[in-house]
Order: C-alpha cells, then sequence, then structure tokens
C-alpha cells in the first residue's frame, strides 16, 4: 500500500470522479433506444453502465454483442448524439470545483487522465470552466488505462514524480493504472459501479464515499493558500 499524505498534485479519471456525466451519456442512449422504437431505459440502469464506454451502452440499449453486424452503426450514431449535449447536464460533483480553486491558489498542480476520447472532454470541460494543468484522453497516446503511460506522462508534465501525485477513480482500472504506476490509487465510490465489481476487491490504498469525504482527506487552509497569492 502507498503513502497516502497529502499529495503535492492530482489527477483524476473524468467520467464519474471529477464530472457527473451520466445524464447525458443517458440520454444518448435512450435516443438510441428511440431511435430504434424502442421504450426509454431508467436512469439508474443506465448511470451503472455509462463508464464501460460505448459499445457497452450500445449492447445494454439494445441487446447486441459488439460482433453484430448492426452495432458499429448504433455506436456512431448513440456517440454523435452525445456530441450534441455533451454538456447540458453534466455537472462537477459538489464541493470539487471550489475545492479546486483553492487547490490551485497553493500552486498545487492537477490534471485528468481519462479514457473519453478527446472530441468529447474538450468541450465538456470547456462548458464546465475545468483548467486542469494537464488531460490525458484517450487518443493522445496508443494505449489507455489500465496501462498505467498515461498516468505517468500527466505526473510529467505536472512535474512531480508518481508517489507525489494521487490518481482518483472510480473503476478498477484506474486502480490498477495507478498501482502499476507507483501512485497513490484512491477509489470513489459515488461514481459509477457495477454491482458485480465491488470496490472493496479493487487494488485501492483508500476509499472515499463521497466527494466531502475526498476533499476533506485533501483540503488546503485558507491561509495557506492565500499566503501564496499574497507573498
Amino acid at each position: 500500500m502507498k503513502e497516502t499524505s497529502t499529495p503535492r498534485a492530482l489527477l483524476f479519471d473524468l467520467d464519474g470522479t471529477l464530472v457527473d456525466t451520466a445524464p447525458d451519456l443517458a440520454e444518448a442512449t435512450n435516443r438510441l433506444r428511440e431511435h430504434h422504437g424502442l421504450a426509454r431505459l431508467p436512469f439508474e440502469t443506465l448511470r451503472a453502465k455509462v463508464s464501460q464506454g460505448g459499445s457497452a451502452l450500445v449492447s445494454l440499449a439494445l441487446s447486441i454483442d459488439a460482433d453484430h453486424p448492426d452495432h458499429l452503426a448504433a455506436r456512431d450514431y448513440l456517440l454523435n448524439r452525445y456530441a450534441e449535449i455533451v454538456a447540458d447536464e453534466s455537472q462537477i460533483f459538489p464541493g470539487l470545483a471550489p475545492f479546486l480553486e483553492r487547490w490551485e491558489m497553493a500552486e498545487r498542480g492537477w490534471g485528468i487522465v481519462t479514457n473519453k476520447p478527446r472530441r468529447f472532454a474538450e468541450p465538456l470541460i470547456a462548458a464546465l470552466g475545468l483548467t486542469p494543468g494537464v488531460m490525458i484522453c484517450a487518443d493522445d497516446l496508443p494505449v489507455r488505462k489500465p496501462d498505467p503511460r498515461p498516468l505517468l506522462e500527466a505526473a510529467t508534465v505536472l512535474g512531480v514524480i508518481p508517489g507525489d501525485c494521487w490518481y482518483v477513480g472510480d473503476h478498477r482500472r484506474d486502480m490498477q493504472a495507478a498501482r502499476a504506476a507507483g501512485m497513490p490509487a484512491i477509489a470513489v465510490s459515488y461514481g459509477y459501479l457495477d454491482d458485480a465489481d465491488p470496490v472493496e476487491s479493487w487494488p485501492a490504498d483508500r476509499w472515499f464515499d463521497t466527494p466531502a469525504e475526498l476533499i476533506a482527506a485533501l483540503w488546503i487552509p485558507v491561509d495557506e493558500a492565500e499566503s501564496v497569492v499574497n507573498r
């Protein structure tokens, strides 16, 4: 288990960890259902699967496997609908926006490492006013999480060694990537969890059930942040 004292930098997974993107992903999936003449699925049914990607959502929506001849066209339809509404209902999880402002005031770096393609991630974070020091997306490198290389690249950009950087995520692959990168692996159970893969079984160093608990473990006193700005 890695030492988990307050880090010099933070890296976040995007969907289900930093931003609640499930409403827009669920809406795009239901628009695919409607396109095929099917009734909309309940939000909670979709929320549990959104972190598994577009192909998994197509399989859920239409009950077809990835090798089905209609799967690729259905995936393209879903992703095109998602691109139209990528930031309509998505929100930063409560408390994280003011926390990150204070984190930046104290001259501590943070970034995003996501398996989300850049065509969706960039307009999303722009709409939400997020200003990460680095963002590594699914199509920026030839590998994705759970490979550690995206995390290591992000740490290099932020100018920190891996052991001084927490990686925070809501999926087993996030913990696997962090461990392989030599970073403390921080699991959040408020994200998009699959009941078939309980968070307690992940190779995490710490677990947080709410954004407030995560913030409390990292909170920078006002006087510390202000002293950096005013010196």
